[in-house]
């Protein structure tokens, strides 16, 4: 038996007998966390620095789609949540990151499209942070979610969490959101998908959806639609009584930094900071739209030294 094989039976061995692999560099060290739910697992990292004994965390949540723990998803890789999750440990910062249900190593926890909710993703993040609070090696739990993710971040961490880490947030409601989108189409379109997207806000769903409009109101979907488009940005974040750290980037071309200020004004006492040449991905590019898309599918671009030191001096304070 060759050293290969080995290896990959002690893996085996070491999953199926309930111990965490470990896998450390010079600067962390990463483990397997599992979350248990009821329709399944859900699988994340915890990432630590090699000496680290007891000190806060960050719950990292990714954003909208099939974005992974690491922000990666099958078309484009960019590891943007990875590389955050590295830097802060080389600041002596912990970190957890995870996989969605539905969504990479979690495939098989979600079940059938037409039964997820917004609010089942909101749930998972509330489990996850009683996962962490009764690991005693975490003395504060700060919740960071990026893009979609910070609307389900702000949510779960209403009454839970110590502080809380808006990244890319959108600041206004989905359905708005998606309106506006769709406004850019040309009439033909306008006329087919606005009155489906009306009945959905109102919490209607709608049977007949043309062929053309299926991959964003198919009828599997809009269960999960009037779900998430219940909640308003604005009106969640001001419900939390605990520290709020707003950061978006100038170069961001999915979320703006009017999304930010509409957080920011939820509540005076919330901290916003504009990330200079910072995209949506984290990543810092040149004002150029070439660039900024090609960073999504480059993990070489690295992330904003400026945002890490934000969110370590936040965690820090």
């Amino acid at each position: 038996m060759n050293k290969y094989i080995t290896f990959s039976l002690l893996l085996l061995i070491l999953n199926t007998t309930g111990f965490a692999f470990q896998q450390t560099d010079s600067n962390h060290i990463e483990t397997a966390a599992i979350l248990e739910t009821a329709t399944g697992k859900i699988f994340g990292t915890i990432t630590t620095a090699v000496s680290f004994t007891k000190g806060p965390v960050v719950l990292i949540i990714a954003g909208s789609g099939p974005t992974d723990r690491n922000g990666n998803n099958p078309r484009m890789k960019n590891n943007s949540l990875q590389q955050l999750a590295f830097a802060l440990a080389a600041s002596g910062i912990s970190s957890l990151r995870f996989d969605k249900r539905g969504i990479a190593e979690s495939t098989a926890s979600m079940g059938k499209e037409a039964d997820l909710r917004f609010d089942d993703y909101v749930n998972d993040v509330s489990s996850w942070i009683n996962y962490l609070k009764a690991d005693k090696r975490f003395t504060k739990i700060i919740v960071a979610g990026h893009s979609e993710g910070s609307l389900i971040g702000m949510i779960a961490s209403n009454g839970k969490a110590d502080k809380f880490i808006s990244i890319a947030g959108a600041g206004k409601p989905a359905g708005e959101l998606i309106r506006e989108q769709l406004d850019k189409q040309p009439e033909q379109v306008k006329d087919i998908a606005f009155p489906i997207l009306d009945s959905i806000i109102a919490g209607h769903p709608v049977s007949d959806v043309n062929p053309m409009l299926a991959s964003l109101f198919r009828p599997s979907v809009q269960p999960y639609l009037i779900s998430w488009f219940k909640y308003n940005p604005q009106t969640e974040i001001a419900k939390l009584k605990i520290p709020v750290l707003i950061l978006q980037g100038d170069n961001d071309i999915q979320v703006s930094e009017d999304d930010a200020e509409l957080l920011s004004k939820a509540n005076k006492d919330f901290k916003k900071e504009i990330i200079k040449n910072m995209n949506h991905v984290l990543k810092i590019v040149a004002d150029d739209r070439d660039e900024n898309i090609k960073s999504y599918s480059n993990p070489s671009f690295p992330i904003s030294e400026a945002l890490v030191a934000q969110i370590v001096s936040f965690v820090n304070k």
